[in-house]
């Protein structure tokens, strides 16, 4: 059973990993996208709408890709997770199949329409699809999150006589406490990436002497959105969530701090440590005290308990994948705030088109804001385990009793093989449309 749990667990792991690359993209892109066919309306600047048709491109190539990769996950909660599907499907199953119909259908339809309609429809009614474009895009988010945030939060649930799970109050899953600060904090880390790409190929453009006008452009537009979509993410949303946590999931905090030991006069912060859970205990670390109590509650002096107020077997199964990943986001998090600060202070000196730093740093790290999305959604369900509904059903509970380990590694290593592929063949793609750029324009008296 254990076999078989953990090779589901890794394809389930393996396929929403790489799924997840496409649509933390577009969902902020397409906030992007609005903003340079807004700015067209406003200036008439003909560089801005090609600056819109260039990104499109990109967001549906990757609209694209999150389609053929987020099918084959709806059919794992049928093979491998049809117990968890069978019990909870009259929860889950209504999120799921309103993003679908709603948020998936809005999006697709409008996306065929912005990309060949502009001369029927007028570059007003153009500017409205890509609302609609990004409405759908981010719908789509918040109705996912709506069910991933019931699932870490149970909310409005009775559980029947035959263990299934129904809905006794459609409101209280929509006004689940875990689900704003979440889905914002998802949506400001999705703007995040999509900055700093925004950001990074505005930089190759100034460095390689190419398209340099469009270059510069996007550059000032993905360090503005990414300085303020970094600090959102700190701050408020990623507060808000992390006392969430501490509210609803006191163990998973415990965890992704590494505190194994209550500590009585208020808890210290750590800053880099390795935590040895045989040993219960965080090896050569760097800690400032008390800080974690006064940013948890506002009271340098406030107790947080540690593991050690826990029974063992409601801890996270995996605590030292829980505390890498958790800090590798808030690491990377900080990172992106000090970037983004000194590169809009160049901007506002009017120095930072020939900042080379600068600009090689934004290029080198465009991958990064991946690496910290990634490993935020690790953090949220490595922190939720033993339990696939918090406190109610656990993982091994929801795992399709008649799917043999071997048959779910056979399939993972073809999904590897096929994604291997459909990767190599993405980035050649959005390498053309790169190394192409957008259509040359002559430059307006407006000053980029």
């Amino acid at each position: 059973m254990e076999e078989m749990l953990f090779y589901d667990r890794m394809q389930f792991a393996f396929t929403i990993t790489f799924h997840y690359l496409f649509p933390q993209l577009t969902m902020g892109l397409s906030l992007i996208i609005v903003y340079f066919k807004w700015k067209y309306l406003k200036t008439q600047n003909e560089q801005y709408n090609h600056a819109t048709h260039f990104w499109m491109k990109i967001f549906a190539l990757n609209f694209a890709m999150g389609v053929v990769t987020g099918i084959p996950m709806e059919f794992q909660f049928g093979t491998n997770w049809a117990k968890f599907s069978e019990l909870t499907g009259g929860i889950i199953g209504q999120t799921l199949a309103m993003e679908g119909m709603f948020s998936f259908f809005l999006e697709s339809s409008f996306l065929g329409i912005f990309l060949f309609g502009e001369k029927l429809l007028g570059h007003k009614w153009h500017f409205v699809t890509g609302v609609l474009i990004m409405i759908g895009s981010w719908a789509s988010g918040y109705l996912i999150i709506a069910t991933h945030s019931w699932m870490q939060n149970p909310v409005g649930y009775e559980i029947l006589e035959n263990g299934k799970f129904v809905l006794t109050n459609f409101k209280a899953l929509f006004l689940n406490p875990w689900l704003w600060p979440s889905y914002l904090h998802n949506q400001a880390a999705s703007l995040v990436t999509s900055s700093f790409v925004v950001a990074g190929i505005g930089a190759f453009y100034i460095l390689s002497q190419k398209n340099v006008s469009f270059g510069k452009l996007f550059l000032k537009t993905g360090v503005i959105f990414g300085l303020i979509s970094s600090i959102i993410v700190a701050v408020p949303t990623g507060d808000l969530l992390a006392k969430n946590v501490v509210k609803y999931q006191p163990v998973t905090f415990a965890a992704m701090e590494g505190i194994f030991h209550t500590e009585k006069r208020g808890s210290e912060i750590v800053l880099i440590g390795q935590p040895d859970v045989k040993d219960k205990k965080l090896d050569n670390k760097i800690a400032v005290p008390n800080i974690l109590s006064f940013l948890t509650y506002g009271n340098w002096d406030q107790e947080i308990k540690g593991l050690d107020q826990f029974e063992e077997d409601l801890h996270p199964t995996n605590i030292s994948g829980l505390y890498y990943a958790y800090h590798i986001m808030v690491g990377l998090g900080t990172v992106f705030i000090g970037l983004m600060v000194l590169s809009l202070f160049q901007l506002i000196r009017g120095k930072l088109f020939e900042t080379k730093w600068i600009l090689w740093s934004l290029m080198f790290m465009m991958p990064f804001p991946y690496i910290a999305n990634t490993t935020g959604w690790y953090t949220a369900e490595l922190g939720r385990q033993p339990w696939l509904v918090y406190n109610l059903m656990r993982t091994a509970a929801g795992a399709s009793p008649t799917v043999s380990s071997g048959n779910t590694l056979f399939t993972l290593l073809g999904f590897i093989g096929l994604y291997l592929l459909l990767g190599m063949l993405f980035l050649l793609l959005i390498g053309k449309i790169i190394n192409k750029g957008p259509h040359h324009v002559e430059l307006s008296t407006e000053k980029i």
